[in-house]
This record gives structure tokens, sequence and C-alpha cells, in this order.
């Protein structure tokens, strides 16, 4: 079993883009800049975009944080989001989910100007992925891929079973783990709530990506010997033992199957990590103007 380290590779893409970075600023060029917007004061959604801040700062990023509160209405946001598709400073922005009941996700990521879609939720991104095109990809999947081939692992010809079928996740993930590239050409099953037999379904694969919002849902019985595992899943439960008051777990009982795989994420310090780096590439790009001109 070997650990797929998130915070080893995160370090690694956050120094290549470092360095990047301070050439466009040694050839007089402007640095890239980020915004995001925050509606109401979510702890999970707050510690996040805290990370993403301090990412930025890391690397020579301009950021930007819009605050809102969680009463503030759809037309607010969208107001605010519309400064930011006008505003040629900003390349690139995120608008941090989840929101309140009251907005429509939906809509709100149909405002964000494709070009600056930089968490890559809008549609017409979303089919330029699906169509091979170039596209901002979703950022956690995005950190999937990177890991998957900054460690070398073979993907073709490979059984792929996700488990979750979000936008955000579940779905473009199991669309680019089979597109004829590297990784990819996998043949990819997508397993949800309603799916038969999943823990039979789950033994089929070499690949295993959960990505369904349920901590240590994926026990040992799922998982067949020499699997790679890829756990999603960020959850804070409750942990009388900890100063905080919680634990962070993810989608897989660890401890119970890390034994049985050949490769296996840790949570945290897996994907969530690689999922800042997916952002921070995307941002970079659209500084460059290499995905719309």
């Amino acid at each position: 079993m070997q650990l797929l380290d998130g915070k080893l590779l995160s370090t690694q893409i956050k120094a290549e883009i470092k360095i990047e970075v301070e050439q466009i600023a040694a050839q007089g060029g402007k640095k890239p800049h980020l915004a995001a917007i925050l509606v109401g004061n979510n702890g999970a959604s707050e510690t996040y975009v805290a990370s993403k801040i301090r990412s930025c700062e890391e690397i020579g990023f301009k950021s930007t944080l819009v605050r809102l509160n969680d009463t503030a209405s759809e037309a607010e946001v969208l107001a605010e989001i519309e400064k930011l598709n006008l505003d040629p400073d900003v390349d690139g922005f995120i608008v941090q989910l989840p929101l309140p009941n009251h907005i429509s996700e939906n809509r709100i990521m149909e405002a964000v100007n494709p070009a600056k879609d930089v968490d890559g939720f809008h549609p017409i991104n979303v089919g330029r992925m699906c169509k091979g095109l170039p596209a901002y990809i979703s950022a956690t999947p995005f950190g999937i891929l990177e890991m998957l081939e900054r460690y070398k692992i073979q993907t073709a010809g490979k059984h792929c079973v996700v488990v979750g079928r979000s936008q955000i996740v579940g779905l473009p993930m199991a669309i680019l783990m089979q597109r004829n590239a590297a990784p990819g050409n996998c043949t990819v099953t997508i397993c949800h709530s309603r799916t038969p037999n999943l823990a039979e379904v789950c033994r089929s694969a070499d690949i295993l990506i959960a990505a369904l919002g349920r901590p240590e849902f994926i026990t040992v019985n799922y998982v067949k010997e020499g699997a790679i595992v890829i756990d999603v899943g960020l959850t804070r439960v409750t942990d009388d033992t900890k100063k905080s008051g919680f634990a962070l777990k993810g989608d897989v009982k660890f401890d119970e199957v890390a034994p049985r795989t050949s490769y296996i994420t840790p949570v945290p310090g897996g994907v969530g990590l690689m999922t800042i780096g997916g952002l921070l590439t995307n941002t970079l790009l659209a500084s460059k103007k290499a995905i719309y001109g």
C-alpha cells in the first residue's frame, strides 16, 4: 500500500506556479488575480476560502474576497458576479458553495463569465470538457487527474467505479476517466444511491473513486485486493477526544481499507489539497488567456 500524498503534490504544484508567476512579473506582466464570493458564514466554506487566499499569497497571486450576509438576495449575488465579470483586473473567480437555500446555485453558476469560471462549473465549460475541447475542468477532478499522472498510475484498460454523481465531482470524473487520454481510457461505471448490489460493483473496480459525502461508508467489503482508492469525502464528525471537538473523515474507512489497496488517498492530506492546486492552475490559465484567448 502506498499513500497518494496530496500535501506533497500540492506543494510541488504551488512551487511550479510560483516560478511561472515570478517569470511573468519579471517580464512586466500583471499578477494573476483570483476573486471569491462568500455568502454567509458556513464554517467549512470559511475554512476553504481562507485556505485559497493563503495559497494565493504563497505563490504571488492577487486575491479578493467579496463577503455577503446569508440574508443577501439572489439579485445581490448576481450584481457582485457582474462586477467581477466586468473587472478587467480579475482573471478568474469562484462563488463558494453551498449557497443559502433561497439562492439558485444553477442560476448563479450560469451568470459567471465562462472565461473567468475557474471552478469549471459553467455549462459551457462542462460541455467543452465533454467534447474534449480546451476548458476549465472542475478543480477536484482536475486535482485527481494530476495525482494519477504525477504518481505515474496506468489507467488505460482499467475498470473505474465512481460512487457519487454530483455535477461538481462524480459526473465530470466519470467523463474524464473514460476519455481517450492519459489519465483516462478506463471502462467507467458510475454508481449512486439507487444502485443495487453496490458493494459487488465496487469490488469489481481497479480504480475506486468515492465521492458520496457519507463518512466511512466504503468498508473493506467494497474493495478488491490491489485496488486504487481515491477518497473525495471530507466530513466533520463529532470527536470528543479532539481539542476542536471534531475529526475530519473521508468516505472510506481508511484503517480497514488501506491494507487491501495498492494506492490510497488519506483524509485529510489527499484530494482536498489537490483541489486547491486545480483552482490555482485554472486561474493561471485564465490570466494567460490560454483557454478562451
